[in-house]
């Protein structure tokens, strides 16, 4: 069973930046695909960016051109650089990872921006 664990939410302004952090532990090889998923409060659980063991990326179209996903497929983490911050970007953000037809979840950490 793949176990992840997230890190770096946080406080910040409008147009601030922050940076998620995520370590997946539990897997002998790459993770197929990792990422990252948001929910605000009353709201659906949505995907924000994931990445592809083989390098490919996908945003929603709400964080396009602000957000950056990476990933160390050798460790199995994934990070979130987060920058020009919106208040409607506040929600618990989830880590993601999927292997072997099973999705794993990270506890979720909270990201909330004041305007």
């Amino acid at each position: 069973q793949v176990q992840l664990v997230e890190s770096g939410g946080g406080l910040v302004q409008a147009g601030g930046s922050l940076r998620l952090s995520c370590a997946a532990s539990g897997s002998d090889s790459s993770l197929a695909a990792m990422g990252w998923y948001r929910q605000a409060p009353g709201k659906q659980r949505d995907m924000v960016a994931i990445a592809a063991t083989g390098g490919s990326t996908n945003y929603a179209d709400s964080v396009k051109g602000r957000f950056t996903i990476s990933r160390d497929n050798a460790k199995n983490t994934v990070d979130l650089q987060m920058n020009s911050l919106k208040p409607e970007d506040t929600a618990v953000y989830y880590c993601y990872a999927y292997q072997g037809g099973r999705f794993s979840w990270g506890q979720g950490t909270q990201v909330t921006v004041s305007s």
